[in-house]
This record gives C-alpha cells, structure tokens and sequence, in this order.
C-alpha cells in the first residue's frame, strides 16, 4: 500500500501511527475549504485503528470530492507508499485498502512504460520510473495502461478502492471479488460519502444517521446485515465484485443503484459445474496443492513480521503445513485457548504446530478475560454484529498483533469444499423426513422441544460413549433443538434456511419492520445448482463468507491493527473448488475431502481427525452467570418499551426461559444484546 503526494492539496503526518479510507462528493460545494478538510481530518481519525502508520489527505475543492487515508505500512515502508496516490498521467487519484499479490507479476505485463501513449504529457515528457515498490503505485499505473475494470479483472487480490478521474470527472468505487475489505457508501442529504467503516461516514455533518428497521430485523434473523444493507437508510455495503460509479457535477448526482459486477461467483460457480474438472483423485490433489501453494507464496509478502493462525483445525492446519514448506525459518503460529472443554481446541493446534516445528504462541484465557472484551465490541463493530464468535477472534487477534503485523488465516475452506455440518446433515435429514407425513413431523418437533436441551446433552452425551466417533457432536442437546425447528420443512432449501436463521419471523418482534429482499428470499439466489449441498455452499459463500466470517476477522484484526490475509479465497482457488464435483468435497459422510487430501501430505490424519468444533464461547452460561446483571439492564422492558424498536413480551418471554434453563436461546438473545449494546454505545 502506498502513494505520492499529489495536486492539487495533499498533506501527510508521519508521526501519527491498517489500512482505512474514507472521503465524500460535495459536488454542490456545500462547505467551504476549511470546512471540507476539517470534515476529512475527522473521518480520518474516526478510523486511525486501521492506520496506525501514516495519513494522508487529498482534495479538489473546484470538484467537491476529497479523500483521507489511514496506512498500515505492509509493502514499501518508505514515503513512495504515501496515500492518497496520483498516477503518472495525473488522471487518477485514488486511496485503497487491502493488498494486490500480484503486484510484481503486473509490473511486468506492463513493460517499460506502463501507462498508454495518450496518457502522456502533452510535453513528451519521459515516464520517470518506478518510485518505489507498493502495490497501490502498480495499480495505478495498470489503471493508466488499461482502464480501471480491466485493471481490477487482472489483478489478485483483496481490496476497497475510490478513485477520481481528473478528465471524466467521475467518482469509482471497488471492492475485492469475494468481500474480503469492506466499503459502505450512500447519500445523505446531497452529499455522497464512502469509507472502510460506518465511524467515518458517521463524523461527516451531513450524516443522517437513521436506523432502518428492516436490516435490524435481517439482523435479528442471520446475526449479522447481508450487504447491499446496513444498519443505516441510505448507506449500503457495496457488493464483493462490484464497482459504482458516481459522476461527479452539480448537474448528475445519482450513484449507480445496481452495481456493475467485474467478476461474478455466481458466474463462476455455474461455469465451473457446466464443465466439471474431470481428472481423477491424484491430480486434483496436486492441483489443488499447486494453487494453495501459489496463493500462500503470494500473500507471504509482506516488509513487516508475519504469522497465522492456528486452530488445529483442517483449514488453518493446512495453510499452516503449506506455509512452513515454503519457508526456511519456523513459521509464527497464534492460538489461544479455553479452560472449557468444549471451547477448547488449543490442544489440537499445539500437537499440529509440534509437528511442523512452528514457532507457536498459546495463550489460555479466562472466562473473566474473554467477557472484559464484550465492552468493546460496540466501538469494533460499528455496525451491530452478534456472531458470539467475534470474542474470541478479537483476543487472537489481539495476541497476534504482540508478535506479528500480518497474519494468515484458514477462512473459506468450509465453504468452498464443504465443511459445514449443515451441508451433510441437511441433506441426510431430507432423505429421512422428506416422505413422513407433516403432522408426524410436526409431533415429533413438540415432543423434542418439550426437552431442556441441558437434559438432552446429559441424556445424548451419555449415549455417545457407546457410539463411533464420527457419530459424536459437541453440544447434542442443542442441535436436537435445531433438529425439532426444521422437521415440518416442506423443501430441503427451507431446511437451510431456517437452519441459518435465529429468529425464524424476526418482524414478530422488530416494530415497524417488513421483510427484505436476500439472495435467501429473491431470484439472485435461485442458482441453477441440482445439488442440494452445492446451493448451500453457494448461498453461505456469498452472504455468510462475506457478511459475518470476513466481517468479523476483519473488525477485530483492524481494531489492533493487524492485518489478515486468506489464501483460500484467491480467486484461482475459488474458481477451481467451483469446478469441482461434489464428490471431491464431501465423500463417506464427511466434508472438505479434497482439502483432507492436501493436509495428509504433511502432517499425520490422526493429529487431525475429530468432531468439528466451532470456534466459539460459553455465552449462554455467562447470560446466567457473570453476564446477568448486563443483560437484564440491556433487556428491561421499559427500557425495551421507551427505545421503541422491539415488541418486548417475546424477549422476556425468552430471557425467563433462559435463566431458568428450561431453553438455551443464547443466539436469540446475543441478537438483541449486541444490538441494544451497540445503540447504546452509539445513539444515545
């Protein structure tokens, strides 16, 4: 990351200490010039976390537009790395978070002059060279030579870019093929304002700053607001893949509604099965190596001490083993652990990281520590978010950054070689209900529920000491809940919708809400996939990958300033899992077999093969424990009653049945806590 200082204003502060931007259209030029760079410094510091580095400021006051950026110096720690960045013909202005792996291999392609001829001063001017070695300088310069959408096709990559064209006078925004950066953007009365998180749209005079009713109710349903949403009317997420495009007069101010898509997973995904890679087991393990390899090497890279994470686990073992063959020093490995059992997979990860001869870190945390997090979650997520999961990938991350600036981490394997239990077990539990009659099921869905799911986990947990591993699941009593919601199913893609979702009508409890158009709900979800198992990894890959996993890695690593990388979702690797048949990825009952493949190569299948833990914590021990007092202020019901947002009989309803134990509704109720925390921390 990187840049130049440019005309026709730029300044920079190097004392101040991943990367972040943010920036507004004033093309009615509302403020004057001290106002403008006023506003830009504050949405600036809004999201200094992210940038701890350096900073830097642009703005053409003629043209109403402006960005600032944060930097966390990764590549070419030197002031040729500067942001904002102008290219060497001077048309294009832009400030960029993220990381282009492919930066020298474009540099390359370029040749010796890498913009076109009538890019060129009209002075003959000779192109003066490279200044320095970041990728945002390469980028540019490919923008120069090929426009900005073939640019951003040749490139490999995870990004948010803005950038200003001096000539066409026009406002791009970008964001990475799979969602890996995020952006949010919107008009508030008349002033068009983006950035990497909402705190610095926030900060702006002209934010409204009003809570939309339907996303808070998407919310309550998925725990976190699939994009193009946000919490806020008129601010949207921009789609992975997509680029807007604003123009920038007093005349034209409409952002296109429908971004254009450079790159589609849904292309992809529909290509890849109408011609299915076709060789035997062998070579698509090989293949599958070489690309994780290629990726892995690629995002190793970096001017600043790097590691990754490690689970234990099938995915970040095998980033891990892949990693450590391509290195001649022992690789920096993080996890941390849980003295609760069924939280706990430090162990794993020690006996994997034994094996490789990593330099491992482990740092065992105490339910007092973890929940000392939970204060924090509001000002990190600016956006209400309730994966429970979010806590103990902040103390990671927070560990992490001790030791390390970058960190690679496993994300995306489940979904791209299906490792989900959802995409087994779902499928299996059609096969079995699909031909009872309903009212059977609907019976059989009261008699289960009728059972506290503390007694089903004694009563199932006894059982399974008699049963074969495989058979064996963390928290029995829970999933045979989750069973008893989905027996009246009439379709095995309503079994994975409510599989997916918390609150099943989440407008029964969000006043004022009605139900908004998803890929869950709409026809960009209906994807030409006759299998089952294929649609669910679909649907999961482009909503829950980049609206909750990505989005949570992403908040929590930024807020330490660290910067994650996941070479599962190299777009290489992504369109070759979608070439896959399904047979490579789940086989026998068990998921992400070919990924399996890859990992037996290099470290020993018992040191990985167990039930499937989430990576998660006890929340619904601490609701009744520690946490009580917390929650029971956040859910008072005239507190509930006088903020005006939910229907308050429900939730109390839930919460006496939570505390007495005769339900475990902890993701119900996260739902409404992070929420109420978030709007108190925020709105009040």
């Amino acid at each position: 990351m990187g840049g130049f200082d440019v005309p026709p204003v730029a300044t920079t502060n190097s004392n101040l200490l991943m990367c972040g931007f943010s920036g507004f259209l004033d093309a009615g030029n509302r403020f004057s010039n001290m106002n403008r760079r006023d506003l830009l410094e504050k949405m600036g510091d809004a999201i200094t976390h992210r940038g701890p580095n350096d900073s830097g400021l642009w703005e053409d006051a003629k043209a109403g537009i402006g960005f600032v950026h944060r930097r966390l110096s990764i590549l070419d720690l030197s002031t040729a790395g500067h942001q904002p960045m102008s290219s060497v013909s001077k048309r294009y202005i832009m400030v960029f978070n993220g990381e282009v792996y492919n930066h020298l291999e474009l540099r390359k392609k370029l040749g010796k002059r890498p913009y076109p001829a009538q890019a060129a001063t009209q002075k003959g001017e000779k192109w003066p060279g490279w200044h320095g070695h970041s990728d945002t300088e390469t980028l540019l310069a490919c923008i120069d030579a090929w426009g900005f959408e073939q640019a951003l096709r040749k490139t490999t990559g995870m990004f948010a870019i803005a950038l200003w064209d001096n000539f066409e006078r026009v406002l791009y925004l970008a964001r990475d093929r799979m969602g890996e950066k995020p952006l949010y953007y919107g008009w508030q009365n008349g002033v068009f304002l983006f950035g990497s998180e909402l705190k610095a749209l926030k900060v702006h005079s002209a934010f409204d700053g009003e809570i939309d009713r339907n996303a808070l109710a998407l919310l309550m349903q998925h725990n976190y607001i699939p994009a193009p949403y946000s919490i806020y009317k008129g601010i949207q997420k921009l789609l992975p893949g997509t680029l807007v495009k604003v123009q920038g007069d007093n005349t034209s101010r409409q952002v296109n509604e429908r971004p254009e898509a450079y790159w589609s997973l849904t292309n992809v995904a529909m290509a890849g099965q109408a011609s299915p890679f076709s060789a035997d087991d062998s070579e698509a393990v090989l293949t599958l190596d070489s690309l994780l390899q290629d990726s892995i090497r690629q995002q190793m890279v970096a001017d600043v001490p790097l590691g990754a994470f490690l689970s234990g686990g099938i995915d970040s073992s095998t980033i891990v083993a892949l990693m450590q063959v391509q290195s001649s020093r022992a690789i920096r490995t993080f996890t941390i652990g849980f003295n609760e059992k069924n939280y706990n997979e430090a162990k794993h990860a020690k006996a994997v990281a034994d094996y490789l001869k990593t330099e491992h870190t482990e740092l065992y945390v105490s339910p007092q520590e973890a929940m000392q997090v939970i204060p924090r979650l509001p000002m990190l997520y600016d956006e209400p978010f309730s994966d429970s999961s979010q806590i103990p990938t902040f103390l990671v991350s927070q560990m992490t950054r001790q030791h390390v600036t970058v960190s690679l981490s496993g994300d995306a394997g489940d979904e791209l070689f299906g490792g989900y239990n959802r995409y087994f077990w779902a499928n299996s539990i059609w096969q079995k209900i699909g031909h009872m009659p309903l009212f059977a099921r609907k019976l059989a869905a009261i008699g289960i529920s009728g059972l506290s799911p503390e007694l089903l986990n004694g009563l199932l947990g006894s059982a399974s000491r008699y049963l074969p591993s495989k058979w064996c699941v963390t928290h029995p009593g829970d999933k045979a809940h989750k069973l008893a919601e989905i027996l009246d199913s009439t379709t095995p893609d309503e079994i994975y919708r409510r599989l997916i979702s918390h609150w099943k009508n989440p407008s029964d409890i969000v006043i004022g809400a009605v139900e908004s158009s998803t890929v869950f709900n709409n026809s960009s979800g209906n994807i030409g996939l006759d299998q089952f198992e294929h649609r669910m990894m679909f649907w999961d890959a482009i909503s829950y990958l980049p609206d909750d996993i990505l989005v949570k890695i992403d908040r929590a690593a930024m807020g330490v300033s660290l910067e994650t990388r996941v070479p599962m979702l190299d777009h290489r690797v992504v369109e070759f899992s979608w070439s896959l048949p399904l047979s490579m990825k789940i086989r026998n009952g068990q998921g992400k077999w070919l990924l399996r493949q890859v990992l037996y190569k290099y470290v020993p299948k018992e040191l990985i093969e167990r039930p499937k833990m989430g990576f998660g914590v006890p929340i619904d021990g601490w609701l009744r424990g520690q946490l009580r007092d917390w929650a029971e202020e956040l859910l008072d019901e005239a507190r509930l009653e006088r903020e005006g947002f939910f229907y308050t009989a429900p939730i109390r309803k839930m919460w006496k049945e939570h505390l007495s134990g005769q339900r475990n509704w902890q993701y119900h109720l996260w739902d409404i806590l992070m929420f109420q925390a978030w709007l108190e921390y925020w709105e009040q």
